[in-house]
């Protein structure tokens, strides 16, 4: 109805501009029959643009482009249905390219008015009810902030801060740009600020982590608007605002992957995932879903763990084909089994014993029965089933170890260097020997299962006090997604025997990072207290990313280097399979035969350690000494 009588106004003074508002009779009669033509065929045209299956509420450009189509046509098919009607009338020229125009400006105008008057009133501007804001950041992400902020009641946006000189004092959606980010505190007083939102997604780490130092000293709480990958996968909302995590402090700019390198990699092929539930490689399942393999098999111990997984990635991706398998990499029948019948032509292997002092105390054997009997036993099932790339995901901890998790990721990447051939010079047909083996290290995770950081959490909502092992105490950080990407892009690169060192940053004091979750958490250290209780059994005070014989060759990933560690070979490899099909070993048997094993192993003070002799008598039979754990 509105659109009718939008066309009658727009015909009818179509008419009276050409004229001047000084109709003659005879064109007044002839506009009075054209209305039984035009308005009909107007409406048409419009209902076919589905010009009503849109809410008012809701108008936007791609509402103005339908109506802009809609009535161009109608201004074309105006005078041609005259023609071919052979109607007696003699219409103006000017009325058929003035009416157009009236009509867009009135069906549009009018939607646009009314979307202004739903959303905050024609004074909405000038409103004065909610919470008073700043927003950090005056670019795209800002911008479309500012209208959802705009719209509601429990924000008033007071203006924007940005440090492009260009931008200070303009408007963006008739709210100025005030200042530059160093004006924060001045700004926040003038308005009584008690809250900021950091709309800075593309800026790099450097800049969001200046902003929100900058709100710590203005003393105002921070908000931010989800990451920049967040955006562009369409998962998240500009709007979805959150507090600012540890993430945000010591993340990282993005990864840029080599995407149609991985989309050769996987797409179409069958793609398997060891410790599929875990902090990494339920990441890694969510990355490599992306590149749309034929089939994703997920083998996973825990019941639960496996479940979960699951469910996230059928909603993700609800037309992959997904396989979960319950299964034990120790247990060879079960992985001969699932590699028979799915034929992983990629294979991750997550699965690992990966929490220290758990580790360390009561659970050593088991550490190296699951983290280097596993290996063994899953990358000689990919040897045998013709799997092409097997790529395992290792740790810093590997790099002269003190603990029994690090020396026993060690001999997992000795077990696949052994396994990995000779490189001939024209590469193998997919077969068995054909496996091509990658080890990718790198250090702690943001928020990983066992992690230092919900332990701080739980810590701070019991009201503390927050633990510390040690003042100096330092560790390598990255994200979960940030390590599962260049996981991913070493696998592509890896050729077979390289061991990939992830570009891990600057070192991070734990004592700094207890300090910043009870900042962000909103405390302060005279309400939380920070205790400090000694280095745990096995627990370095500084990691390393490469042992003191190794060297690193560069890549042509800017965050990838490749050690050049230490090799082992086939007879070594038969000597370790020897001592690690023992039944069971005790923990202080298993660190000192260690030391054979791993010469760089330099058990940490606080464990005990039997006398080099009983460690000699332990592997008896294993044909081990000093010169072949060098092998």
């Amino acid at each position: 109805m509105h659109d009718a009588v939008a066309a009658v106004l727009a015909w009818s003074l179509a008419y009276l501009l050409r004229f001047n508002f000084e109709l003659p009779h005879n064109f007044a009669a002839e506009l009075q029959q054209t209305f039984y033509w035009v308005v009909p065929l107007q409406l048409v045209i419009f209902w076919q643009f589905d010009l009503y299956r849109g809410i008012w509420r809701y108008a936007s450009t791609a509402d103005l482009r339908r109506i802009f189509l809609a009535v161009l046509l109608s201004a074309a098919t105006i005078p041609l249905m005259f023609w071919m009607l052979r109607l007696n009338l003699v219409i103006p020229r000017s009325v058929l390219i003035i009416n157009p125009l009236l009509l867009i400006l009135i069906m549009g105008g009018s939607r646009f008015v009314y979307r202004l008057w739903k959303e905050q009133g024609l004074y909405g501007s000038l409103k004065l009810q909610g919470e008073p804001v700043l927003v950090l950041g005056a670019g795209d992400a800002a911008a479309n902030l500012a209208k959802d902020l705009m719209a509601s009641s429990a924000w008033r946006l007071v203006g924007f801060l940005d440090d492009d000189k260009n931008k200070i004092g303009r408007m963006l959606h008739g709210i100025r740009v005030l200042g530059n980010l160093e004006s924060l505190p001045e700004r926040a007083k003038r308005h009584g600020v008690t809250q900021v939102i950091i709309a800075m997604p593309s800026s790099s780490h450097q800049q969001r982590k200046r902003a929100i130092q900058l709100c710590n000293d203005a003393q105002v709480k921070a908000l931010t608007v989800p990451s920049f990958d967040d955006l562009m996968s369409g998962k998240i909302a500009v709007s979805q605002l959150r507090a600012v995590e540890l993430d945000d402090l010591l993340g990282r700019d993005p990864v840029v992957l080599d995407d149609a390198g991985l989309h050769g990699l996987m797409a179409g092929k069958v793609v398997m995932v060891t410790g599929a539930g875990g902090s990494i490689g339920s990441e890694m399942c969510h990355q490599v879903a992306r590149f749309s393999p034929a089939k994703l098999v997920l083998f996973e111990a825990s019941e639960f763990a496996l479940y979960t997984i699951e469910q996230q990635l059928k909603l993700a991706f609800p037309a992959l084909n997904i396989f979960s398998l319950i299964g034990d990499v120790r247990d060879s029948a079960r992985v001969d089994e699932v590699m028979q019948h799915y034929r992983p032509g990629v294979m991750f292997h997550a699965a690992a014993y990966k929490h220290v002092p758990l580790m360390e105390q009561h659970n050593a054997w088991q550490a190296i029965r699951n983290n280097v009997l596993g290996t063994w036993t899953v990358a000689r099932a990919a040897q045998q089933h013709g799997v092409e790339k097997f790529v395992m995901i290792s740790t810093d901890k590997a790099i002269n170890p003190t603990n029994v998790m690090g020396a026993s990721k060690r001999l997992a990447e000795m077990v696949c260097q052994a396994l990995q051939p000779p490189s001939p010079p024209t590469p193998l047909p997919k077969g068995e020997g054909s496996t091509r083996f990658v080890m990718v290290r790198f250090g702690n995770v943001l928020g990983s299962t066992g992690s230092v950081i919900p332990t701080f959490r739980a810590q701070i909502a019991r009201g503390g006090p927050v633990t510390v092992t040690h003042p100096e105490i330092t560790r390598y950080f990255m994200s979960i997604p940030e390590a599962a990407q260049l996981v991913l892009q070493a696998g592509l690169m890896g050729q077979g025997g390289e061991i990939f060192v992830l570009e891990m940053g600057e070192p991070v004091k734990i004592v700094d990072l207890a300090k910043d979750l009870i900042q962000l958490s909103g405390f302060t250290e005279d309400e939380i207290k920070i205790e400090f209780t000694g280095l745990r059994p096995g627990e370095k005070l500084y990691e390393e990313l490469l042992a003191d014989n190794e060297d690193t060759l560069p890549t042509p990933h800017h965050k990838l280097r490749i050690a050049q560690a230490r090799q082992a070979d086939a007879a070594w490899l038969e000597q370790l399979l020897k001592w690690v099909s023992a039944t069971v070993m005790e923990d202080d048997a298993v660190r000192a035969a260690l030391t054979l094993w791993v010469p760089e192993y330099q058990p940490n003070p606080h464990v005990s350690i039997i006398d080099a002799t009983a460690a000699q008598s332990t592997s008896a039979g294993t044909g081990l000494s000093k010169s072949s754990g060098q092998a």
